[in-house]
């Protein structure tokens, strides 16, 4: 799936890439390569072959010049996920973040309670793992070698081998650009203690149970800015009355300000613009007093907020953590997905059987019952997020 990005310096002026969007091999017909055993077993195969993709025509995935349109219900079941290849077409695109912004045009006037649009940041490996696993011979080009702060359980291959039991969970630092549907949104931070994608096992490394989440590779939970939650509930949301009008499109810029203002400084803070109708609009201030006016995720409002809003601890020099990772690049993921295990209440309403009057605990004006899969298929059956006119550059270049 072709599409473009744009790279803006002021010093270079600016540079437009043709790159091609590719699908998680979760997505691509699976078969036995092994020509002694050509059908797949219970327990799958020993020498396994990736086939291609119809993006359109089982997967809803489309492109039209630079917008890519990710709709929720497809042919072959729900969601999706995407990544964006280099011009070689055999690796991931690695974008440089450190002092520099990322922009991009977004919709999601389609998407309900319950349903998220997601563009962000993963620290895969730029050729999907084949240098470092050769029994991967697939590579980026087929969508391998995905991971996040979730350490995600449910891939098919992690580290060149097969993980058909979801034993194994794949664990890397990540950074949450956008999660979105129309009636609420968020950026978090992600860090990780791995250098890069790693695979765990252990429960302690995974963080795959309550006793653990907290003292595994990732921060899971990350450090979140909405804008709702923060206490700016008429800033987002369908409709004039609010400062963005989810009910059109509108332009997101993410800038990432290090120390000395450089990209190999340490990451210190990412800040957060709109633009709509062409006015530019900037990131609200936070209402709560211990926040002391805040709009933007630095280490000290993560601390506060999670102190205030009675979350997990935040670990110490997570922006630091993350901006090192952040060097060499990392990989552009998007997709669209609904939450079976918490009808994304975390997002856009609450968890149920907290204290909606206590700071943090809303976050959006979703009702709670609600946003459960079922009723997001029945209700929107035509929910889809459009990406389009992806951007970097110097602070100050894409809007």
């Amino acid at each position: 799936m072709p599409i473009p990005s744009t790279v803006i310096s002021r010093g270079v002026g600016v540079t437009c890439g043709h790159h091609v969007l590719i699908i998680d091999e979760i997505a691509l017909e699976l078969s036995n390569a092994d020509p002694k055993h050509r059908h797949l077993t219970r327990r799958g195969c020993d020498i396994c072959g990736l086939e291609g993709a119809d993006y359109e025509g089982n997967h809803s995935v489309t492109t039209k010049g630079n917008e890519l349109t990710l709709k929720m219900i497809t042919p072959t079941g729900i969601g999706s996920r995407v990544y964006m290849l280099d011009e070689s077409g055999t690796k991931y695109k690695q974008f440089q973040l450190l002092n520099q912004e990322f922009t991009f045009d977004v919709d999601v006037s389609s998407m309900p309670c319950g349903s998220n649009g997601a563009l962000y940041f993963s620290k895969m490996d730029p050729d999907g793992g084949i240098s470092r696993f050769p029994t991967n011979t697939a590579g980026a080009a087929y969508g391998t070698g995905y991971c996040d702060a979730q350490c995600q359980h449910d891939l098919r291959f992690i580290n060149g081998e097969g993980n058909f039991n979801n034993a194994y969970g794949s664990c890397c630092t990540e950074m949450d650009i956008w999660e979105a549907s129309s009636m609420a949104t968020a950026y978090t931070t992600h860090a990780c203690l791995t250098d890069g994608q790693q695979r765990c096992l252990a429960e302690a490394d995974c963080g795959s149970t309550n006793t653990t989440r907290y003292s595994g590779w990732c921060d899971m939970d990350g450090c979140d800015f909405n804008p709702f939650r923060l206490g700016n509930k008429a800033f987002y949301g369908r409709g004039k009355e609010f400062d963005i009008d989810t009910t059109r499109q509108f332009s997101v810029v993410t800038q990432f300000v290090t120390d000395d203002n450089t990209g190999t400084g340490e990451l210190v803070e990412i800040r957060r613009l709109y633009k709509q109708d062409d006015r530019v609009v900037g990131n609200p201030k936070s209402t709560w007093p211990f926040l002391n006016g805040t709009d933007s995720i630095t280490d000290a409002m993560c601390n506060a907020s999670k102190i205030h809003f009675d979350d997990s601890v935040y670990p110490h020099n997570q922006l630091a953590l993350l901006g090192q990772q952040m060097v060499g690049g990392m990989t552009l993921a998007m997709s669209v997905w609904v939450d079976y295990g918490a009808n994304m209440t975390w997002l856009d309403s609450w968890w149920t059987g907290d204290d909606t009057a206590l700071p943090g605990v809303l976050r959006g004006r979703c009702p709670n019952p609600g946003g459960d899969p079922e009723t997001v298929f029945a209700e929107s059956p035509n929910a889809a997020v459009k990406f389009m006119n992806i951007r970097s550059g110097d602070f100050g270049s894409t809007y």
